[in-house]
């Protein structure tokens, strides 16, 4: 159910109503809610201390001069992602995370972490895909070092790489509530007084 503040900018007109289903997302929007997801995460996180995180392959000597949101967006437009892939990121994030406690999404890893999440995430979840030289060109490495990325990853995941129809829903539900610029048009009759939006904000527009 959209919340208050939700209600509010749908209200106002400033809120942007997303499709009920990831499948119709717009994939740059779905992206940039994304990358928005992971900036946050690297915000909160690189103000902890760092004294329990243990460098891993994926750490960087220092942050990429290239935004987290850009970085995304040149994924998802020359590595060609799907939204189940945008959001298998996420998943694979909590994943890794349960499984490692000491790893944490900061400044020095996302950008690593995100371009072997996404070829991980294209080669299981899509028929047809890239390969690693591509993705690492995309990505802006070497594919020697994506190759070691590749596997780090896989093996802090416990190659547990699939993720089932309703936990993709979930995470994109949970995404979409958590923004409160964002409605889904599913729940737009549970905002009291609010008509369904037409028009270039609107999923329908």
């Amino acid at each position: 159910m959209a919340g208050p503040t939700a209600a509010i900018a749908v209200a106002t007109g400033e809120a942007f109503v997303m499709p009920k289903s990831y499948f119709s997302a717009d994939i740059g929007k779905l992206t940039q809610i994304v990358a928005n997801m992971f900036t946050q995460v690297v915000q909160h996180n690189d103000r902890l201390p760092t004294g329990a995180q243990k460098p891993t392959r994926f750490h960087s000597r220092a942050p990429p001069n290239i935004s987290i949101s850009e970085y995304m967006l040149r994924i998802t437009k020359y590595a060609s992602l799907e939204p189940a892939c945008l959001l298998l990121l996420l998943i694979y994030v909590d994943r890794i995370c349960e499984r490692n406690p000491t790893f944490t999404i900061s400044s020095l890893t996302v950008h690593r972490f995100l371009i072997a999440a996404s070829t991980v995430a294209c080669k299981t979840l899509c028929d047809a895909y890239c390969t690693n030289s591509h993705y690492a060109k995309v990505g802006g490495i070497s594919m020697h070092e994506l190759n070691s990325l590749e596997v780090e990853m896989l093996r802090m995941m416990g190659w547990h790489l699939i993720a089932t129809q309703e936990q993709l829903e979930q995470y994109y539900f949970t995404l979409v509530r958590q923004d409160p610029r964002l409605v889904l048009e599913s729940e737009l009759d549970t905002i009291p007084g609010v008509a369904p939006l037409q028009g270039p904000n609107s999923a329908a527009g």
